[in-house]
């Protein structure tokens, strides 16, 4: 044997023997801080740690870096309600569908029901979930091509849809989380894929996400359970076939935004900073004063310029100018919309999201109080919580519901008086002042028309002045009701750092060397 080979023969010894050591190339095993056991080794313990990794960005999702801003009006209040009053607020990162959800898109939800839901049992899951195409009526105007047409015709495929109550909005988050985690696990070989040609009639054994993180759901499993470089491992080594949210394959759910998250994407600040973060390390500056009006400013005045000139005094979005006046004149129709627009129409702010002003206005999650600004935290400010937990039998077993869902349940006063945090489960009515101090309640049709069941809408339509088209401007409509100026878009919570993925968070400074010499 020459020195060639006998060098390289040691090398592969090395090398194998590096490897039982635990180590591979050279890279030592990771192993915990806190007490020197290695992760992911059946030889100690075998606990599974997933490698660190980002959060990927969901399917027509948008990154939105969180920040202070002063929530609120902006220009006078000229309907005099003093429900928006100027505070500033915190808004942790999340992401937010780029564009309103369109008609082809809720169709699609509706063909998926109809199938996975197509027994009689299910008929009013079905009917439950169809959009009121009755709501484009008015007593004196023909709008019934608009109730024939707009939500079925592929013409309007990509128009925003509306006649969609609260209730039916937050559904189809449920649905979308669903699906896309579902398609996740297809992906990555966990779950096989031709179980997406049998839908039909698979009713309450549909993919559910938690569902299947809890063992009610049991999927086919695919090719990439068995492979060899299946990453997932159990204690001993094993191939696992279970994925855990702990392995950062699954997504966080879709749902709907709240106020202050939709508030602060629809004005992109992001746009005014003339520094912005580009690098890690390097800051831009904190600008919170500025009054933007509407979303599509990236200046004070409101006013956009590109190198091809200015865009002044063309429409940015679509809205109705004044009495009589929804689309301009023909041969130069101003906003090119006598309705709603298609959903990618006109310029989008700062942050890359189309229509946050005009178009149509859009549910977000929390139930609407005038006082909220002054009632709600200073970070991640929302009102509607009624705390919920997942049920389980008497036996300690989960329960599915006939949908599929995990039962949930909602914390009950005796199980939450002994917290310091809260002590009742519905907090809905938490602070807002009135049965405090006056003895009465928020009683749809007994003391005023906003109830618990009165839904925040934000944003301005195409049948509403400019004044509406502010992202401050706030208004309300009852959960269970729609209308032909009401559309939604989904969101979906950050996890990991607030700058986002490929970004530290917290500010890492030089280490020092530490002075060990005596005094």
């Amino acid at each position: 044997m020459n020195l060639k080979n006998l060098f390289i023969l040691v090398s592969c010894a090395a090398a194998i023997s590096s490897c039982k050591n635990g180590k591979l190339f050279g890279k030592k095993q990771e192993k915990s801080d806190v007490t020197g056991w290695n992760y992911n080794d059946k030889n100690m313990g075998g606990y599974q740690v997933a490698r660190e990794k980002e959060q990927r960005t969901g399917p027509g999702l948008v990154f939105v870096q969180g920040g202070t801003f002063m929530m609120g009006a902006t220009e006078e209040d000229v309907m005099g309600d003093w429900n928006n009053i100027p505070t500033r607020k915190t808004v942790n990162s999340f992401y937010i569908d780029r564009t309103e959800v369109a008609n082809i898109h809720y169709r699609e939800y509706l063909y998926w029901l109809n199938n996975v839901f197509d027994g009689d049992e299910y008929k009013a899951v079905r009917d439950g979930a169809l959009p009121d195409t009755l709501v484009w009526r008015s007593e004196l105007a023909y709008n019934e091509p608009m109730v024939e047409y707009y939500f079925r015709h592929p013409a309007y495929n990509y128009y925003p849809v509306v006649g969609v109550t609260w209730k039916q909005a937050h559904d189809f988050c449920l649905w979308r989380t669903d699906r896309v985690n579902e398609i996740a696990l297809i992906d990555k070989g966990f779950i096989n894929k031709n179980t997406l040609k049998n839908i039909s009639g698979q009713g309450s054994e549909a993919f559910n996400t938690k569902s299947y993180l809890v063992g009610l759901t049991t999927p086919t499993p695919g090719a990439g359970i068995r492979s060899k470089k299946n990453p997932l491992k159990n204690p001993n080594g094993t191939p696992r076939t279970q994925v855990t949210f702990e392995d950062g394959i699954l997504l966080p759910g879709y749902r709907l935004p709240t106020e202050a998250e939709w508030e602060y994407a629809a004005l992109g600040l992001v746009g005014q900073n003339p520094s912005p973060s580009r690098k890690e390390g390097k800051r831009g500056e904190e600008l919170i004063t500025n009054k933007q009006v509407f979303s599509w400013s990236q200046n004070v005045n409101g006013l956009r310029d590109t190198r091809r000139g200015s865009w002044q005094g063309t429409f940015l979005a679509n809205f109705k100018r004044g009495n009589g006046d929804n689309m301009g004149v023909a041969g130069g129709l101003n906003d090119r919309a006598v309705y709603t627009a298609p959903v990618t129409s006109f310029y989008p702010n700062s942050f890359g999201l189309y229509n946050m002003s005009g178009n149509v206005n859009e549910w977000v999650a929390d139930v609407y109080r005038p006082m909220s600004a002054q009632d709600e935290d200073d970070i991640s400010p929302y009102r509607g919580n009624y705390f919920e937990n997942d049920y389980k039998n008497k036996d300690g077993e989960y329960e599915k519901d006939s949908l599929g869902r995990v039962k949930r349940v909602y914390a009950t006063d005796e199980e939450s008086k002994g917290r310091r945090n809260y002590q009742k489960a519905n907090v809905i009515n938490y602070l807002d002042g009135d049965s405090l101090i006056t003895g009465v309640s928020y009683g749809y049709g007994k003391t005023t028309l906003i109830s618990d069941k009165s839904r925040v809408i934000k944003g301005g339509s195409w049948n509403d002045r400019p004044y509406w088209l502010s992202p401050g401007t706030r208004r309300f409509l009852e959960e269970d009701q729609s209308s032909s100026t009401v559309g939604f878009r989904c969101a979906m919570d950050r996890v990991g750092s607030p700058e986002g993925n490929g970004r530290k968070t917290g500010i890492d400074y030089p280490k020092r060397r530490q002075n060990t010499r005596k005094r």
